[in-house]
């Protein structure tokens, strides 16, 4: 990156780029160190909606990766803070686990099945056809249909699975209405992060593995965005996308100690 401006924030992307499934990305734990011991702001962002911030901190605590709890950040708490500006303390029919639930509870929204204000469709292992055919119906009957994310699968250590997306597909072709997807690559989702954070994008960096969620809405954000060739996305795909990141490495091993150090920029790449 030729850009000189000063890099207050970072925010990342947790799958491919901090971790695969259960697996720390070597340099990941050391990344998440430098940006602690910097006292720089970060959040670590992701689509999954399945997991609150205390599990997902958890989660990676057991990969090595100690993040704060308060430093995470998912479509289901941009999803709750979304519909809480929009329609306050509303109601909402929930297909989802618990962090989506959790969100939504925390933002003082009702949980019903009875008129709600919005069908909220998130990620979980156990998509119901009861579940799925409770939603088309409300939303035959005139609810607002909300999906966190827009990621049609997702991985597992027994291969992919359903996700959002798919469902979402599902009730969209049995009701003829479309969802507003609030998580990547809604650039939403990026700025519902700097506002959390009280940053600006000028001064902000996103890091991603994948071109087209990652690195499309940060930059639709306004932000600086590195790929890292970690997860989805490889260096020969980058030139089949009609933009580009601002950098690309291999992870974010090296990217250490650039955030360890204040005055340097990354060189161009």
């Amino acid at each position: 990156m030729t850009d000189h401006r000063p890099v207050e924030t970072w925010l990342t992307d947790m799958d491919g780029v901090l971790v695969h499934e259960e697996d720390a990305i070597p340099g990941a734990a050391e990344f998440i160190t430098a940006l602690e011991q910097s006292g720089r702001s970060f959040l670590v962002l992701t689509n999954n909606s399945i997991f609150t911030p205390r599990d997902l901190r958890a989660r990676l605590l057991m990969s090595g990766i100690d993040v704060p709890e308060r430093a995470i950040w998912t479509s289901a708490l941009a999803t709750a803070q979304f519909l809480a500006e929009q329609r306050p303390g509303g109601s909402a029919y929930v297909v989802g686990e618990a962090g989506l639930t959790t969100a939504m509870h925390d933002v003082g929204y009702v949980m019903t099945d009875r008129d709600p204000d919005y069908v909220v469709l998130g990620e979980t292992r156990t998509y119901s056809f009861e579940a799925i055919t409770r939603a088309i119906r409300l939303i035959e009957k005139g609810a607002r249909f909300i999906a966190t994310n827009p990621d049609p699968s997702g991985p597992s250590p027994a291969g992919t699975l359903p996700a959002t997306g798919s469902v979402a597909a599902l009730i969209s072709t049995a009701t003829g209405r479309q969802p507003y997807y609030i998580g990547k690559p809604n650039p939403l989702m990026m700025r519902s992060a700097l506002n959390r954070l009280d940053a600006h994008s000028e001064t902000t960096i996103m890091v991603g593995d994948r071109m087209d969620t990652d690195i499309i809405s940060g930059l639709e954000a306004g932000l600086r965005t590195v790929l890292v060739l970690t997860g989805s996305t490889s260096r020969e795909q980058v030139e089949h996308f009609p933009y580009r990141p601002s950098r690309i490495v291999d992870s974010v091993a090296d990217l250490v100690q650039f955030v360890a150090d204040e005055d340097r920029q990354p060189e161009q790449g």
